[in-house]
């Protein structure tokens, strides 16, 4: 900033070069503090640096859109002429820094859970270990009586952090766990599948501009069709996925997954079958 001041000046006489080593230093500090981002100093090449892995510079770039969103909404007293944001319950982030507090420091939880399928809440004590967000839902990765679960935040009540701690594992790896996962559930009976997908052109450019998973790669784009190999566990994530694309879409490989395609859209067409026979 000094070696451009006086170019800086040419071009508004009015700035102030009002910086000091001091404040850069407790910038940098605050900068670490708020925002997980460590700048430092490289001797080779007599210049400051971002030292990011590739995903610690995604969060940081999740963070930015939502600290852009927030600044964009904050503009006007009135946005609902020019903002239509989608009307949905909250999605139980009240407890987010709770549930952050417990994972960094490797404390019990308890809550109380309810299960949709069978509409009970039960009390449960968890080792948190991850948080992961799939679908505009965030989930708690957690031990549960030994065996790895995802509990949704928006199901969780009565959140109480706990003074027991708790070993996190040393064979546990949640982020390889779900490396081939689409959405939360990690199948550990089974191995990821090499998917082949065939889009038409028209649905191919959202494809292409928003990837189904980290996984995706191209083998064919053309004016006809957008064709794309996956590694991924088939559950039942991924096939209401697939299911949402409609005749948009053709599953080509693994055989499993084109019968789970196959019965999820008989089944559907029976529904329709039984209201014309009435």
């Amino acid at each position: 900033m000094e070696n451009q001041f006086e170019f800086l000046q040419v071009k508004d006489e009015t700035i102030e070069l009002a910086f000091s080593k001091k404040t850069f230093e407790r910038d940098k500090k605050e900068i670490s503090n708020l925002f997980g981002v460590d700048i430092e100093y490289s001797k080779m090449h007599k210049g400051y640096f971002i030292n990011q892995t590739e995903i610690e510079q995604m969060n940081f770039q999740r963070m930015m859109e939502a600290f852009d969103m927030f600044n964009s909404l904050n503009l006007t007293s009135d946005l609902t002429p020019f903002i239509h944001l989608e009307k949905r319950k909250p999605q139980g982030t009240e407890n987010l820094y709770g549930i952050i507090h417990a994972i960094k420091n490797k404390l019990q939880i308890k809550c109380s859970y309810e299960k949709y399928w069978d509409d009970t809440i039960t009390q449960r004590t968890l080792e948190p270990y991850a948080l992961k967000e799939f679908n505009n839902r965030w989930y708690i990765m957690a031990n549960n009586n030994g065996k790895l679960k995802s509990f949704a935040l928006d199901r969780l009540s009565n959140l109480e952090i706990t003074n027991q701690p708790f070993k996190f594992p040393l064979q546990q790896n949640i982020e390889e766990n779900y490396r081939f996962c689409f959405g939360i559930i990690s199948p550990n009976d089974s191995a990821p599948q090499e998917i082949i997908l065939s889009f038409n052109s028209y649905q191919g450019k959202y494809i292409k501009s928003l990837p189904l998973h980290e996984t995706q790669e191209i083998l064919v784009d053309n004016e006809k069709e957008l064709k794309i190999k996956l590694q991924l566990y088939i559950t039942e994530d991924l096939v209401m996925e697939l299911l949402s694309f409609g005749n948009n879409m053709k599953v080509l490989q693994p055989q499993i997954l084109i019968d789970e395609m196959k019965n999820a859209y008989q089944n559907a067409l029976k529904q329709y079958s039984k209201g014309e026979s009435k």
